[in-house]
């Protein structure tokens, strides 16, 4: 059986954390922000871990599950 490919969309949008828990960016900070607050584009700042909703198809997505 081959290999599975990596979805190179998703190697761009997603990065495995030490523990196994996938991690992206947040949303909502790439335009529209002269509206938007300091605090607030300071807090979309940084990455976080994706829902465990999608952690499965996720890494699926990644072929590493």
């Amino acid at each position: 059986m081959p290999k599975m490919k990596t979805k190179k969309a998703a190697t761009k949008r997603f990065k495995m954390s030490a523990t196994g828990k996938v991690m992206r960016t947040q949303a909502g900070k790439s335009h529209l922000n002269s509206c938007k607050s300091r605090q607030r584009k300071r807090n979309l700042r940084g990455i976080i871990t994706a829902s465990d909703a999608d952690q499965p198809s996720v890494k699926k997505m990644l072929s590493t599950y």
